[in-house]
């Protein structure tokens, strides 16, 4: 199925919870929202499944304008970040409840109840209540029930928030498998950006209501259109230094350190103030192999996650985050040298527009 949203808005009182965005998902596949908590993820979901109607614009299903359909009228599945399943039924009956309100035959609801739960892992707790189960096989119930419509387009509202890491991992997996070359155009909502690389598709990145860029997920990420798209699809938020174009193919930072720029198709002339941006992953403390540049720096806090160090810097006027392999036991207030490869580069005009990426402009 096709949806498209044109200009559409949403108020509530004073309030703006969306601006006036066109939106073209992409059919078939997976479609992430992703956004910080705010960004106005979930008051277009509630849009798009029929909950809530727009302050202006329309919504088109298959060409057809559906915007004053409601959500009962529409044919649609919506999974939410809480569990929520029927507490005085077992799983069996959770998953069944969508089908025997279609009132189909017994033997095609045992048969479609028994697939999906295969596929979801659950067909051993088919005859538990919910209230028996752990939070993972609780959302894989609500999942189920969801799925078992064969709905052609299936909204999940952060649906894996509140589980912990391993099972977001074995759910997603499991998603992705379900949704990659089906006919069913999924809408994902997430605040976090590794997850929207994984699920893979299309992304929307949102921010206060507005939608910044939409395309292919790898795209926008080796592309992000603005300084505000690059902060949001990266964790931690991609470096930013201020500098200046010397010529077409060089720029010169604050603090005097050149970065040649070569092998892009820049339209930079001299003197341009402009924006370095850099990820915190390709900020290193190994020396340099290529052309690039090395900053002196400040350490302000050393932050352990796992097997990484997040190494807090201060360069002069800028902040500096590097995400390091490894633990580095480096002393707060102690001096480090960190080197940027001008290959790995960013580069932003100073309203925060993308002039040039290392993967392609």
């Amino acid at each position: 199925m096709t949806l498209e949203l044109k200009q559409v808005t949403k108020t509530v009182g004073a309030e703006t919870h969306l601006y006036p965005l066109d939106l073209k998902l992409a059919a078939g596949g997976i479609n992430v929202l992703l956004g910080p908590t705010q960004a106005g993820k979930t008051s277009l979901m509630r849009i798009i499944a029929g909950l809530d109607k727009p302050g202006s614009g329309s919504v088109l299903v298959n060409g057809k304008d559906v915007t004053g359909v409601g959500v009962r009228e529409r044919n649609l599945a919506m999974v939410y970040q809480q569990f929520i399943n029927y507490p005085g039924l077992s799983v069996y009956e959770n998953i069944a409840s969508p089908l025997r309100l279609k009132k189909l035959p017994q033997q095609e609801i045992h048969q479609r109840v028994t697939a999906i739960a295969e596929k979801l892992h659950i067909a051993h707790l088919l005859q538990r209540l919910p209230g028996e189960l752990s939070g993972g096989q609780q959302q894989r119930t609500a999942l189920a029930r969801a799925l078992i419509k064969r709905a052609p387009l299936v909204l999940l509202d952060e649906p894996l928030v509140n589980l912990d890491y391993k099972l977001r991992e074995e759910l997603r997996s499991e998603l992705i498998s379900l949704f990659t070359g089906g006919d069913t155009t999924v809408v994902y909502a997430t605040t976090e950006p590794q997850e929207a690389l994984l699920l893979g598709g299309h992304t929307a990145v949102m921010h206060a209501g507005r939608l910044l860029q939409f395309g292919p997920t790898l795209q926008l990420f080796n592309a992000p259109a603005s300084t505000e798209v690059a902060a949001i699809f990266n964790d931690p938020p991609m470096n930013m230094l201020a500098a200046t174009a010397i010529d077409n193919g060089s720029v010169k930072l604050d603090d005097g350190s050149m970065l040649v720029v070569a092998g892009r198709n820049l339209t930079l002339t001299a003197g341009q103030r402009c924006q370095v941006g850099v990820r915190c992953n390709d900020v290193r403390l190994q020396p340099l192999t290529n052309a690039g540049v090395s900053l002196a720096c400040t350490v302000g806090l050393a932050e352990l996650s796992g097997s990484e160090t997040y190494l807090h810097l201060r360069h002069g006027g800028d902040a500096l985050v590097a995400q390091l392999p490894g633990v580095h036991a480096l002393e707060l207030g102690s001096a480090v040298q960190v080197n940027i490869n001008a290959a790995q580069i960013f580069l932003f005009d100073t309203e925060g527009r993308l002039l040039s990426a290392p993967h392609g402009d």
